[in-house]
């Protein structure tokens, strides 16, 4: 039996949030509570009645003014950052009226009711689903050491598919590897986040099978390394490849925002060229750095929120370089406010422009007999979730070979997560990399 060190300690359900949550219930009740009449009559309300201004004043700048996030902060949340400023509101107040001792316990208290609310917050996104997330992608490679030498070719005939030729070797390692690497815009000059590759074990053999690549997206705000830590990309792989002989598709980790809060709309515009980064750039630097299937046929292209809009984008605007698609949680056109705002910040006020890359637009007057694709929408998401049929709809009259798949959870990593885990199988078999 492997025991899981403290850094593989859950922190969305477990020992360790019902730690967090009896210390910070604890220290809230701390907090609250004293015998000067003044605290009950004068402190303690003051505190909740700032505590309360200040949540929403948050709603108010990130829900209307910032705007950070495709939809707005949910009433759950705005709950617990409600309780994180309370706890720290009432141990600010509270510290006059105690000594030396007592305003140690009190920042303890306020620590222990921060962690709680904070880690409520997480679990409601499902964002670090255990410590180790939180600090970052571990245990990456050179992407150097990663490819090492060029290895000959696993012939695979045609008709056939890679697993129903290939022979895993005695010392082919149990794990594959992630590497940090640029990928620099060398034609569309779009200056993206660092991108992340995950090679699977089959990559590091010899002779070495052209295997199927999938271009992966975070949403927005965001960056590749999300899918590193809160996607569990590599457990994710690995655990597909171990019951593979080795086998699974090259994950390029790619960014189509520039930097975490940006969105330029995955579209060739004025905040960026989005659209021949992702349809030129990544798979000509794939190309020159990796051995990988060249067939559109095996490439695909998917992402969360922001990034799964931007997988039909390109799905539907460049069907010569990725011929599947899985689109999750993703939008039903491009967007960074209302239509009108998205058309005039983006395309300059022309309509004409917009239409001719917006994903509907594209499919009411072009079929895709030749594209595969797969649209997950979380069954509590009640934004994103009608417009994934929406779109759905539309691919299916394109004639795309589309599904359509609903998974429990609302607009987060409960649905992102399994949304890729789940339709793995599937892009394997559509990528000619298993029967």
């Amino acid at each position: 039996m492997v025991i899981a060190g403290p850094l593989d300690w859950s922190l969305v359900d477990g020992p360790l949030p019902l730690a967090l949550r009896v210390l910070g219930l604890l220290s809230l009740a701390f907090l609250l509570v004293t015998r000067d009449r003044r605290w009950w009559t004068r402190w303690l309300p003051v505190a909740l009645v700032l505590a309360a201004l200040l949540t929403y004043l948050v709603k108010v700048i990130v829900n209307d003014w910032w705007q950070p996030f495709p939809d707005e902060l949910p009433f759950e949340v705005l709950f617990w950052i409600g309780i994180l400023l309370l706890g720290l509101l009432l141990a600010a107040f509270k510290l006059r009226f105690l000594r030396w001792r007592g305003r140690l316990g009190a920042l303890f208290a306020a620590l222990f009711v921060s962690l709680y609310a904070m880690n409520q917050v997480n679990i409601y996104f499902d964002n670090y689903p255990t410590v180790r997330t939180l600090l970052g992608p571990q245990d990456t490679v050179s992407l150097k050491d990663a490819t090492g030498t060029t290895e000959p070719v696993l012939e695979v005939p045609e008709g056939k598919t890679i697993a129903e030729v290939w022979k895993p070797p005695k010392d082919l390692p149990a794990k594959g590897t992630l590497s940090q690497t640029p990928i620099p815009g060398s034609k569309s000059g779009f200056k993206a986040q660092t991108a992340y590759v995950y090679l699977p074990p089959a990559y590091h053999a010899s002779p070495r099978p052209l295997l199927p690549v999938l271009v992966l997206m975070p949403g927005q705000p965001g960056a590749p390394e999300n899918w590193v830590t809160s996607g569990q990309l590599p457990m994710m792989m690995d655990a597909f490849a171990a019951q593979h002989g080795g086998l699974a598709p090259i994950v390029v980790v790619a960014d189509p925002l520039g930097s975490p809060f940006n969105n330029p709309l995955c579209v060739d515009g004025k905040l960026g060229k989005v659209q021949t980064y992702l349809s030129e750039d990544v798979p000509n630097w794939v190309a020159a750095h990796l051995q990988a299937a060249k067939d559109r046929t095996q490439w695909a292209i998917s992402g969360l929120s922001n990034g799964g809009t931007c997988s039909l984008q390109i799905a539907v605007n460049a069907p010569q370089r990725y011929g599947a698609f899985i689109d999750i949680s993703g939008e039903d056109e491009p967007s960074i406010g209302s239509h009108q705002q998205t058309v005039q910040s983006v395309f300059g006020g022309d309509e004409a422009a917009f239409r001719k890359v917006n994903p509907m637009d594209v499919m009411a007057r072009q079929k895709f007999p030749d594209t595969a694709g797969v649209f997950v929408a979380g069954t509590d998401d009640a934004t994103f979730g009608p417009q994934a049929k929406v779109v759905y709809d539309a691919a299916r009259k394109a004639g795309m070979h589309v599904q359509l798949m609903e998974l429990p959870g609302g607009h987060t990593w409960q649905v992102w997560r399994p949304g890729l885990e789940k339709n793995i199988p599937w892009l394997a078999r559509q990528t000619r990399l298993i029967p």
